[in-house]
C-alpha cells in the first residue's frame, strides 16, 4: 500500500474534525490553549486581581465548552445520550493520556475512576497548576450540558483539586415513556 492510499485511511473521525483538532490529542490542544491564557491569566491577575482574573477565565471556558459538547452532539445523527457520550471518550484519553478503571458503562449511567491524568501532568509542567482546573476539569461538568442536557455529573475533587483519583459518575435524567406513562 502506498503513503498516499495510507494517508487517505487516515481521516479524522467526525468528532476530531468538528472539535478543531484534527490530528492532535485533546492533551495537545489544551497545551496550546493554556500557553495562549497563561499570559492573559497573569495580566488580568496584575490589573484586577486572582478572584476577578479567576471568574473571567472561568466564564470563558465554561461558555467554549458548553458551545463544543453542542458541536459535539450535532454530529449524533440519531441524537446525542449518554450512550453516544461514551462511545467517544476514547477522543479523551488518545495516546494513553488518561489511566482509568471503567466500573459501569450503559445507557443509564457511565462511572469510571482516572488514577493517572497527563492533563494534570502537563499543567504542572506548565507552572499552571493553580489554573488547571479552570482549564479542564470544570470543562467536564460543562461539555454534558452542552452535549446533553439530560445527563448530570458527578465528580469526585479531581486529581488537580487535590485528590489522588478522579471519580466520575454520570447519570442519564431521561424520563422513558411508555404508552404516555412514565417507566
Amino acid at each position: 500500500m502506498s503513503d498516499d492510499n495510507l494517508q487517505e485511511e487516515r481521516t479524522s473521525s467526525p468528532a476530531e474534525h468538528e472539535a478543531g483538532i484534527g490530528d492532535i490529542s485533546i492533551l495537545e490542544k489544551r497545551e496550546i490553549e493554556a500557553k495562549m491564557v497563561a499570559p492573559i491569566y497573569e495580566i488580568l491577575v496584575r490589573e484586577i486581581g486572582v478572584d476577578r482574573a479567576r471568574a473571567i477565565i472561568k466564564e470563558a471556558v465554561t461558555k467554549h465548552s458548553i458551545a463544543e459538547g453542542r458541536s459535539f452532539a450535532e454530529l449524533e445523527p440519531a441524537g446525542a445520550n449518554l450512550q453516544t457520550f461514551i462511545d467517544i471518550q476514547d477522543l479523551w484519553n488518545r495516546d494513553g493520556s488518561l489511566i482509568h478503571d471503567t466500573l459501569e458503562a450503559n445507557e443509564e449511567r457511565y462511572h469510571y475512576r482516572v488514577t493517572h491524568c497527563e492533563y494534570a501532568e502537563m499543567y504542572r509542567r506548565l507552572g499552571l497548576w493553580e489554573i488547571g482546573p479552570l482549564l479542564s476539569c470544570q470543562r467536564d461538568f460543562e461539555f454534558i450540558k452542552g452535549y446533553d442536557p439530560d445527563v448530570e455529573l458527578d465528580r469526585s475533587p479531581s486529581i488537580m483539586e487535590g485528590n489522588d483519583c478522579c471519580d466520575f459518575r454520570y447519570r442519564s435524567t431521561h424520563s422513558r415513556s411508555v404508552g404516555g406513562e412514565l417507566g
